[in-house]
Parts: C-alpha cells; sequence; structure tokens
C-alpha cells in the first residue's frame, strides 16, 4: 500500500496553491469546547476541591479521596523504574542541566552617568505548575524539560499535575528533578486548580505544559482573566521540515519525517530539495519504513496534512523555510552550518545528517517546549528566562538627580505631566535650601 507518493513541484504552483501548500491542519475555535472550559473554570473557583473530585470522576473514571501523591506513593513508585531507563534519564538530565545553566545571564549594574547607577536583576518565579500529559505515552521528557529549569530557576514551590493514574516514570522523573507536590489532577479541571487554587492545590504564577484542545483552551481563558496566571505559550500541533540535497541520507530524512508525523494525527511534516532523484527515494522509504508502526494508521492521517516540495535550489528552500516559520528545522545537506545564518525563522534547528529531532526531544540538551504555528517569527523556544522575571533598579545620588533635574523638567513639561514635574522641583529646592 502506497501511503505517500505526492511531490509538488514549487514553481508549478501560482501564489494561492503555494501559500495553501504552507498552511498548517486548521485548528478550530470550536465553540463547544470554550463553553465546556468556560463551565469548568467557574465550577473550579467556586466549587474547589469539589469540582476537581467530579470532574476527575467524571472524565478520567477515577474517584479520588486525595489529589496529591503521598511521600509513600512516590517511593513505590521509584522502585518500579528499571535501570536501564533509569541510566537514559540521567543522561538526558545531565545534558538539559548543563545547557539550562549555561543560559544563567550576569546582572547588569551600570552607572549611565556620573551619580546615576542602573541595574537589571533576576529573581526567579514564586510559584510554577507544571502540566504533563498522561495519554498514549508518559511524557517523562516534558517534566525534564520543565522540572530542570524551574529548579536552575530557584523557583520557590513547583507542583505537577497530571491525569489519574500517573505512571511511574512521570512521578520517578519529577522526583529526581526536585518536584515533591505531584497531584493526579488532568485536563481543564487541572489548570483552573493551578491557576485560582483549592484546598488542596496551590494557586501558581506561571502554568507551563502541553495538554489537549481542552487544556490548551483552559490555558488560554485563565491567563486572560483578571488575576490569573502567565502560561509558557499556547502550542499546537508538532511540525517538521527538512531542507536536504543530492547528499542526503534518504531513510535518514525519511525516519525524521515519520518520527514528526508520530506526534499526532494533526502533526504536518515538509521536505524540501531541489533533487527529484532524492524525493523519489524517500517516498519509497517512507512507504517501506511506516510499515514497521503499530500507529501507520495515525502517522498516514498526518501524512495527509504533509508534502515533499521540489524546489529549484537550496536558496529558494530556505526562502521557503522562513517563510513557513516551522517549529523544528532539519538542514540534512552536503555543509549544513552554512546555512544556518539564513534561517530567520525556525524554532529549534537539527544540522546535518546526525542530529535527528528526536534527540532535542529527549536528551541533547535543548528545550523541546517550542512555538508552533509560524509563531517562530517572533517567539522563542522555552528556556531559563520563563522561569525569571527581570526587576529594573535604578539608584540617583544628589549630584547625579541634579545633573539630571533639568533634562527631567523638559520632558515632563513636553508631556504636560505636571506633577511628574513637581516631583522633580520639590527635591530641586530643597537642595537649594539645605545649601
Amino acid at each position: 500500500m502506497q501511503y505517500f507518493n505526492t511531490i509538488i513541484d514549487w514553481n508549478e504552483l501560482n501564489c494561492n496553491q503555494q501559500k495553501k501548500i504552507l498552511s498548517r491542519p486548521i485548528c478550530l475555535n470550536n465553540n463547544i469546547v470554550k463553553k465546556k472550559v468556560k463551565d469548568i473554570i467557574n465550577n473550579i473557583r467556586v466549587l474547589g476541591d469539589e469540582a476537581v473530585k467530579n470532574y476527575t470522576n467524571l472524565f478520567d473514571k477515577y474517584l479520588l479521596n486525595s489529589f496529591q501523591l503521598s511521600s509513600e506513593d512516590i517511593s513505590s513508585s521509584l522502585l518500579n523504574i528499571n535501570p536501564s531507563l533509569k541510566k537514559a534519564i540521567s543522561v538526558a538530565q545531565k545534558n538539559i542541566t548543563l545547557f539550562h545553566k549555561a543560559q544563567i545571564l550576569p546582572e547588569t549594574d551600570i552607572e549611565t552617568q556620573v551619580g546615576i547607577r542602573c541595574q537589571q536583576i533576576y529573581l526567579p518565579l514564586n510559584s510554577i505548575g507544571i502540566y504533563i500529559p498522561n495519554g498514549i505515552a508518559p511524557l517523562l521528557s516534558t517534566v525534564l524539560m520543565l522540572g530542570i529549569p524551574a529548579k536552575i530557576s530557584g523557583c520557590k514551590e513547583v507542583i505537577l499535575c497530571s491525569p489519574p493514574p500517573i505512571s511511574d516514570e512521570i512521578i520517578y522523573t519529577a522526583h529526581i528533578c526536585g518536584i515533591k507536590k505531584i497531584f493526579q489532577v488532568g485536563g481543564a479541571q487541572a489548570i483552573a486548580a493551578m491557576a485560582f487554587g483549592t484546598n488542596t492545590i496551590p494557586k501558581v504564577d506561571k502554568i507551563f505544559g502541553p495538554g489537549n484542545t481542552y487544556v490548551t483552551e483552559a490555558k488560554l481563558q485563565v491567563s486572560s482573566m483578571l488575576n490569573g496566571p502567565e502560561i509558557d505559550m499556547l502550542a499546537g500541533p508538532s511540525e517538521l521540515l527538512i531542507i536536504s540535497d543530492e547528499t542526503s541520507n534518504p531513510d535518514f530524512v525519511a525516519a525524521d519525517l515519520l518520527s514528526q508525523a508520530e506526534h499526532g494525527t494533526s502533526s504536518q511534516v515538509i521536505l524540501l530539495t531541489s533533487c527529484m532523484k532524492l524525493a523519489k527515494k524517500v517516498v519509497l522509504s517512507i512507504n517501506d519504513q511506516i510499515k514497521n508502526f503499530s500507529r501507520s494508521s495515525d502517522i498516514y492521517t498526518a501524512l495527509q496534512n504533509s508534502s515533499i516540495i521540489l524546489t529549484k535550489n537550496l536558496i529558494e528552500s530556505i526562502d521557503i523555510s522562513n517563510t513557513y516559520a516551522p517549529e523544528h528545522l532539519i538542514i540534512h545537506t552536503h555543509k549544513p552550518r552554512s546555512l544556518l545564518n539564513f534561517i530567520s525563522n525556525a524554532s529549534s534547528i537539527f544540522l546535518g545528517p546526525w542530529s535527528p529531532e528526536s534527540a532535542g526531544d529527549y536528551a541533547s540538551g535543548t528545550n523541546h517546549v517550542l512555538p508552533t504555528y509560524g509563531k517562530s517569527v517572533s517567539s522563542s523556544a522555552l528556556g531559563l528566562s520563563d522561569f525569571k522575571k527581570r526587576i529594573l533598579v535604578q539608584e540617583l545620588t544628589s549630584q547625579g538627580f541634579i545633573s539630571l533635574s533639568s533634562t527631567l523638567e523638559i520632558l515632563s513639561q513636553a508631556e504636560k505631566l505636571e506633577a511628574h514635574n513637581n516631583a522633580v522641583k520639590v527635591r530641586i529646592n530643597f537642595l537649594k535650601d539645605q545649601s
């Protein structure tokens, strides 16, 4: 059976067709989802733990008297992790820790002119909530991607919510990241509980983590409310774009396309190449490799959103990639690093044949929480700075104030802000009286 066999010549398409081929799968703004999420949030705010308990029973079919895992629950889960998995998690933890520690920024402390000292300092967020889905597979890698920078940043309170039953893998990974408060709560109700707090689940200042349509909608709604928390980002379906040439290994390219298509039926993968021979080999390899996967039907659905595009040359491939602004970009060419300076829009870039997207997803060290849906035009991958806040400090001596006073008076007068001007004059008059 041929799962995927479409090769499109970019230069045979008109402008509208080109735009369509680069369109993401439609994310419907379902009014039913919006209404349900709004009701869930309102009920959590009013009824707290009682509503959380009811929704957990309704949606997850779990009747829980206590949402928080006890220290005994956590300890028993730690015994169920096999040594090889522990070792793999340890390697990933080390690399992610090293990369994120390297992102620690020095504080700024300068004298802009004599007697005027300006600083920029960084403080950790007081409390954060991490949401980890627990559906088809336990996303323990996302626990690492969120828990490690939270720990490095020094966030004072970190809680984790995940639908019941929380897998041993998630519990173990949370434990080694120093997360002590783990709650068996999922869906929009978990987001609402972390956003506004209940008797059991603490209110947090910022919520991190991916989720389904209901979780994403809940993050959007709570972050828009008065006194609601900040959120990391609104991530859409996962996506990958590959730029390749005649030197590329078609089996590697096919494997990378399939690995990203596996994320979900709404995922999108695109190959850009000027080599028709390679494109045909990639198609054959996709159809050969896909036979080995148990979820081949889901991957096939994702491939219906996807394309292999034939371009004139590498320059055109780069232009198309920058227009698309992919979440993941693999440059699988003869000299991939030489193209790096020409890339303006991508969330995470993988250079060369030995840098599969899987490395970034798990253990190379970079963060896998990334802007999607073209947001890399203006947004960045999750990093240490997302777990901190910048605070500005200024301190003027009397000498520094006097030297700046005329500038302050002129500017405040120009803006017709009398009280601002008065705050300067009061001090000037005081200094004159002292002399």
